[in-house]
């Protein structure tokens, strides 16, 4: 007998036996592998933490692994391998039955939707919402001044340049900024806390960027704050000029890719510059104010509202947000003016003949159903043809670049769920957040505002395969309800301070009550937008006035403003305020 000994190590890597020490030493294999990587990766944690992960993702590595092996050696037997095929057909079969059912369910659920609100009025076709097409030698946004604030990324006709194609040598004239940097930089004042812009910050800034650039002219020696700012932005002189001219056309219709398959891959590129417009005409303005140029300043005015103007057919929440951002830019002047009598009785008459002409409430409703169209229904079915794109959404609307939880099974998705989402947000839309504003009694409610935000969060407190889109788009819809409503208020504080000012001129002080301005003074005094009372108004002891809304909680705080923690107005609370500085 010369037989050799066996190994017990052949012995121990057989049968479960070996099972365990091949997971073992896959697992002590990964642990290792997965600390290494933890630890040159950039950002390093502590070492319990990376210990803990690495931990983790070892016996998952390893029990996986397991798995894997029993599965594969099971199919080796021939009665286990038909038991696989019949399971993995009945698998098959039970998936193409769940897809087929949810997505007929989906589709034939939304279409019963759309036919029952289209019966009732409601439109959820593109073309409801887009602007009519108008002349091109009519149109403001055609203009050679006007075209060059988007023409660098948008044609002519509104098809956009690929990146790789655009003229890194184009000139966008209007790119006007007030400021060199912003670090430093003074700001304007804000007639919504009555605090009067500082010409002097100014003054001092531009002599300032002076010693480092040349980008702004500065006189020799200082003159009067006005005088030098005004000398600042005469490097704009010609630009506004041309925009003034531009402005006399009679229509406006920006050249956008309103046809796109993705409504939020719609370039705007000419928002922005239209706000820097904006800044640089209101410090004109204040600035023309001081040094006794009211025309020109009356001037500039009317030109930041005829900007806010060009866009108002844009079927975007965010072009009537700018627009509302803007007009507060433009009321800026109009205040200090008023709060200074700086203004004649004709000029204010054709203030309030220009204001008149804004209606937030009739943009808001254009711009919630454009809301529907665009971001929701349009949108919605661009996603649901291409799911691959659902990571895109998450990413924009969190503000963040990770990748969101659908996008492992993004292709999967039932294009069912697609539909049952357009229906979630489609009702709350129709349902809740356009009946908030009445456009005929000019009129925002915002208890149906407080209703349709819980509607929302009830619809998305359980996160379901019908709501995954819902909550991503919805949640901000009451903060821009509070938005419009405080764009109209700001408007009709403003025509109705007018008008008093108007009765000073001709009395010598301010009216008791508001009813003596008609209808000498103003056609019709506008009511508050929030519950469609009287405005408050009473005079103060210095001989001055305050005139406010009750605001956004619905509440009289006797003209309170309530601040946010950074300093600027929360229109969420306390009250919407006319007033000037103490004298």
């Amino acid at each position: 007998m010369n037989e050799e000994p066996k190994s017990i190590w052949k012995k121990s890597w057989k049968g479960w036996r070996g099972l365990l020490l091949w997971m073992a030493s896959l697992t002590v294999f990964m642990f290792l592998l997965t600390m290494i990587v933890l630890w040159l990766l950039p950002g390093r944690k502590e070492v319990s933490e990376m210990v803990g992960i690495a931990l983790i993702d070892a016996l998952a590595v390893g029990v996986l692994a397991v798995l894997i092996v029993v599965f594969v050696r099971s199919l080796c037997c021939w009665r286990n391998f038909k038991r696989f095929l019949f399971g993995l057909s009945c698998f098959i079969t039970l998936v193409a039955l769940f897809y087929a059912e949810e997505d007929w369910r989906g589709k034939h659920a939304w279409e019963n939707f759309k036919r029952e609100w289209e019966a009732k009025g409601e439109r959820f076709d593109r073309a409801s919402v887009i602007p009519p097409a108008v002349p091109d030698d009519q149109n403001f946004a055609l203009t050679p001044i006007v075209f060059t604030s988007y023409g660098q990324m948008l044609t002519r006709e509104g098809r956009e340049i690929p990146f790789k194609d655009r003229d890194t040598n184009f000139v966008n004239r209007l790119d006007m900024n007030i400021y060199y940097t912003q670090d430093n930089a003074p700001t304007n004042g804000d007639w919504r806390v009555a605090r009067i812009t500082d010409l002097r910050a100014w003054q001092r800034y531009y002599r300032e960027v002076a010693a480092k650039t040349n980008l702004f002219p500065v006189p020799a020696q200082p003159q009067s704050p006005a005088a030098d700012v005004l000398l600042a932005l005469s490097k704009y002189d010609s630009t506004i000029e041309e925009l003034r001219e531009a402005a006399k056309l009679p229509y406006s219709r920006f050249p956008l890719e309103y046809d796109k398959d993705d409504p939020w891959a719609i370039l705007l590129p000419h928002l922005a510059q239209l706000k820097k417009c904006s800044q640089v005409l209101q410090l004109r303005a204040l600035a023309e104010l001081q040094n006794g140029q009211s025309d020109q300043a009356l001037a500039d005015v009317k030109l930041m509202l005829r900007l806010v103007d060009s866009i108002r057919t844009e079927p975007f929440l965010i072009s009537h947000l700018v627009r509302i951002v803007m007009v507060n830019i433009a009321l800026q002047p109009v205040w200090e003016g008023l709060s200074e009598h700086r203004w004649s009785d004709t000029q204010l008459t054709e203030l309030d003949r220009e204001l008149a002409q804004l209606n937030f409430l009739s943009s808001y409703n254009l711009a919630m159903r454009s809301e529907l169209v665009l971001s929701q229904t349009a949108a919605i079915d661009n996603l649901r043809r291409h799911p691959e794109t659902i990571n895109e959404l998450f990413n924009n609307f969190s503000g963040s670049s990770s990748s969101s939880p659908v996008r492992v099974v993004d292709r999967l998705i039932p294009t069912g769920w697609f539909y049952q989402n357009q229906i979630r947000c489609a009702r709350l839309m129709v349902e809740f957040y356009l009946p908030v504003a009445d456009t005929n009694q000019r009129t925002v409610s915002p208890a149906l505002v407080r209703q349709s935000d819980a509607a929302v969060e009830a619809d998305i407190k359980q996160s379901t395969p019908y709501n995954f889109i819902e909550s991503a788009l919805m949640p901000a819809l009451g903060k821009a309800v509070r938005k419009f409503a405080n764009g109209q208020c700001s408007v009709d504080l403003a025509r109705t301070a007018i008008a008093l000012e108007r009765y000073r001129l001709v009395h010598g002080e301010f009216p008791d009550k508001l009813d003596a301005l008609t209808p000498q003074f103003i056609a019709k005094l506008p009511h508050d937008v929030i519950g469609g009372q009287p405005l408050h108004y009473r005079r103060t002891a210095d001989g001055q006035f305050i005139l406010y809304s009750v605001g956004w909680n619905e509440t009289d705080d006797d003209g309170k403003v309530v601040l946010n923690e950074h300093g600027a107005v929360d229109i969420g609370a306390g009250d919407w305020v006319w007033r000037y500085p103490a004298q």
